[in-house]
């Protein structure tokens, strides 16, 4: 994001005594979360000796951590020339994408049906404090507040599984959510669209709630477009225009 440097700006303290295993771990987790974050751009170059050094690790331990990222397809390692962040998967995006319409549409219908005052006022608290990220422009703080706002619309369908199910299938989808979301227009836009999804379940409109949260997830693939403008190269392949929902 806008205004946080690469995680490799900053070394992480290292504990010499920490196991090996936990310290690969550790910068799995870290790798990742930069990579979907746009913290870790596509086509930036990753060298395991740097990673090595930074992390108090061998090189044997780096050399797995950048083995399970690539299964992720995350990664990219082309032999003799070096180790880059993979562009982004758009099938794996649009199949994603696919998964979560189909699920939260059908949730918020139900969350429409069963939401309570209690519950309704607790999404607008949620959108009083996203309003606060956008003026800031903390664009990390309201992905993790956009987050909490559509698994708290699950929950309150009755399903919290499910934004489990989604969260296990969306890592590309991410990666395009957070591109998406360091235009501050583009913010205001998707803050907008969760007024209007919570302003629907209190009125317990599930046609209408269903229609804006259909709106608002297919806002993705408008992203994309506007993303390959500026960046064709962050994609596996070309973007194709989609249709937008009337």
């Amino acid at each position: 994001m806008r205004g946080n440097g690469p995680a490799k700006a900053d070394a992480p303290r290292v504990d010499r005594f920490e196991p090996a295993r936990a310290k690969g771990n550790r910068l799995y987790d870290r790798l990742r979360a930069d990579i979907l974050a746009a913290r870790l751009r596509p086509g930036e170059t990753l060298s395991e000796t740097r990673l090595a050094e930074q992390h108090g690790i061998s090189r044997t331990p780096v050399r797995e951590v950048v083995q399970r990222l690539a299964q992720d397809g995350l990664i990219r390692v082309v032999p003799q020339v070096g180790t880059f962040v993979a562009p982004i998967n758009l099938s794996a995006v649009i199949d994603s994408q696919f998964i979560r319409e189909a699920l939260e549409c059908h949730a918020v219908r139900h969350a429409a049906d069963r939401i309570t005052a209690l519950q309704v006022r607790a999404l607008q608290r949620q959108l009083t404090e996203q309003a606060r990220r956008v003026a800031a422009s903390d664009h990390a703080g309201f992905f993790t507040l956009d987050e909490r706002m559509h698994q708290t619309i699950a929950t309150i369908a009755g399903h919290a599984a499910v934004w489990d199910l989604i969260a296990s299938v969306k890592a590309q989808l991410d990666r395009v959510r957070h591109l998406s979301l360091e235009d501050d227009d583009w913010l205001t836009m998707i803050f907008h669209q969760h007024g209007d999804i919570v302003a629907r379940l209190g009125a317990h409109d599930a046609a209408g709630a269903e229609h804006a949260m259909q709106r608002h997830l297919r806002t993705a693939f408008a992203a994309i477009d506007r993303i390959a403008t500026r960046h064709a190269d962050f994609f596996e392949t070309a973007p194709h225009p989609r249709r937008e929902v009337a």
